[in-house]
């Protein structure tokens, strides 16, 4: 459990500084990262794509995850 936080917010702070507009704030980039994470492996698996099972591959899982996360919770910022 500690360990899918970690890498959530790791993936969540690097989504959130490659994103436009800087995303949300760091904490809020941080709990989106952690969504992101568990998205990015639905993602991947659903696609059967499968990374290098360490730090580095759920990094990247997450990283994708909460950069879809991040767009979308950007367009909804955007027409809100």
């Amino acid at each position: 459990m500690i360990y899918a936080i970690i890498i959530g917010a790791i993936a969540g702070w690097l989504a959130g500084n490659l994103m436009k507009g800087g995303g949300f704030g760091f904490l809020k980039n941080m709990i989106l990262g952690i969504i992101g994470g568990v998205v990015g492996n639905y993602v991947f698996e659903t696609l059967g794509i499968s990374l290098v099972d360490n730090v580095l591959g759920d990094i990247i899982e997450g990283f994708i995850g909460a950069a879809i996360i991040l767009a979308i919770a950007g367009a909804i910022k955007k027409n809100k």
